[in-house]
């Protein structure tokens, strides 16, 4: 299986496992997953220890060294990525949500045939198969 980490789950998966469940836990450890990590990961990081540092303690460099260390596969940013952000919708009476890099992992993972793994109810909306609330 091939798996694309929300933020957040690769920052847990690298730092602080037992906010995993163990479901998860076994995805991850399971050696013919390849897991990747986005590059919007990464920016969301640099974004976030640059603005609040107290809630982003890991720096960007920190964030890609501790993946790559665990055999985490980067994944670009590609053009058709972006492009498939037109094909995204939520129903209108969902709650706003106003995270761009949400959107773009849904679509890397759409357009990769990857399953996106998140804790982020907010996914959901979407209706996207590639979509997996851990």
């Amino acid at each position: 299986m091939r798996i694309l980490l929300d933020t957040h789950i690769a920052l847990w998966a690298i730092a602080d496992t037992s906010k995993l469940s163990n479901k998860v836990i076994k995805l991850l450890e399971k050696e013919s997953n390849e897991i990747f990590y986005s590059i919007a990961s990464i920016w969301e990081v640099a974004i976030k220890h640059i603005t609040k540092p107290e809630n982003m303690p890991v720096s960007e460099e920190e964030f890609v060294q501790l993946c790559e260390d665990t055999g985490f596969t980067r994944l670009p940013i590609e053009a058709e990525h972006i492009f498939l952000l037109k094909t995204l919708s939520r129903p209108s009476d969902a709650p706003k949500h106003n995270d761009p890099f949400d959107r773009l992992l849904i679509t890397q993972a759409k357009y990769e045939n990857l399953l996106l793994l998140t804790h982020d109810s907010q996914f959901l909306y979407y209706g996207e198969k590639c979509v997996m609330n851990v």
